[in-house]
């Protein structure tokens, strides 16, 4: 089943995609798309719903975030072996995690908003899993029985937040709308292996990322087991796994992203997803720490 959520910020209504690839409204069924809804049980009823019943969205509409409430982005770094070798940085010998603030979450094609002072833009597809039940040190036998579904994501980043301010790498990582995710939110059952998945992403129409999910150094599995060690994982929280080799920071020269650029990208099965780069208003200065410009 591939559900999501439709209609302008904040006004959000919930849908599914229907076998003719129409957008379905839920709403005579359920409120919303939330992590209520995401346990085995939710997940039942919502399977049981006659979507070619159920009102056709006609026309061109704005897509959400998959699920409405999320309270964690949870996100792991360097987790392709060639992807860290791009970055200059050794395979992990365990999973490097780091946390995308909630506020950066939105919907699949909204805009990428560059920020102020931001000099190294970049791009990162990614394999969203969505937590369904709680996780609190779950082996990896068991991970996956706790997944809702999976989704599309664009780690978008900002290298020199992220590496040349000091501290933690979540400076780079959590500014709005650096966390884009759906279209929708495909439920594991439908999904055979999420460890076997082609993705893609392209920068005005020229590719930059080609991967695949089974080149993962960390699979799905581990790296939910490992991390409900450190935390607990909560329904509805998203857990982003890690971007193939090809983004802007790896390239000779480095290439990132500007105002007017298009980024597309996808992953088998999951949908795509498109934004456009936009300026975001400048605020007063922030002194000495962040005094690049534009």
């Amino acid at each position: 089943m591939k559900l999501l959520r439709f209609g302008a910020p904040g006004q959000e209504r919930p849908g599914a995609l229907g076998q003719d690839g129409k957008i379905r409204d839920l709403s005579a069924h359920v409120s919303d798309i939330t992590p209520a809804n995401l346990s085995p049980s939710g997940l039942s009823k919502l399977n049981e719903i006659d979507l070619n019943k159920a009102p056709i969205v006609e026309g061109d509409v704005r897509i959400g975030a998959p699920v409405k409430g999320i309270r964690q982005v949870i996100a792991i770094g360097l987790n392709y072996a060639d992807h860290a070798a791009e970055s200059n940085m050794p395979i992990p010998q365990e999973p490097i995690v780091f946390i995308k603030a909630v506020s950066s979450v939105c919907g699949p094609n909204d805009p990428i908003i560059k920020p102020p002072h931001s000099t190294r833009l970049d791009w990162e597809i990614e394999l969203g899993v969505v937590i369904g039940t709680e996780m609190d040190c779950v082996s990896e036998t068991d991970a996956l029985k706790h997944v809702a579904g999976y989704c599309v994501a664009n780690d978008v980043s900002e290298r020199a937040f992220q590496f040349e301010l000091g501290g933690t790498w979540d400076k780079g990582k959590g500014f709005p709308n650096s966390c884009p995710l759906g279209p929708y939110l495909v439920t594991a059952d439908s999904i055979d292996d999420p460890q076997s998945l082609s993705m893609w992403l392209d920068v005005n129409g020229e590719r930059k990322q080609t991967g695949n999910t089974k080149t993962m150094v960390f699979d799905c599995a581990v790296l939910l087991s490992y991390v409900s060690h450190f935390m607990r994982l909560l329904p509805g929280d998203v857990v982003v796994t890690g971007t193939p080799p090809g983004v802007g920071m790896g390239m000779k020269p480095p290439q990132y992203l500007n105002v007017g650029d298009e980024v597309r990208l996808g992953i088998e099965g999951l949908g795509e997803q498109h934004q456009r780069v936009i300026k975001a208003p400048k605020p007063a200065s922030l002194g000495h720490f962040l005094n690049k410009g534009e």
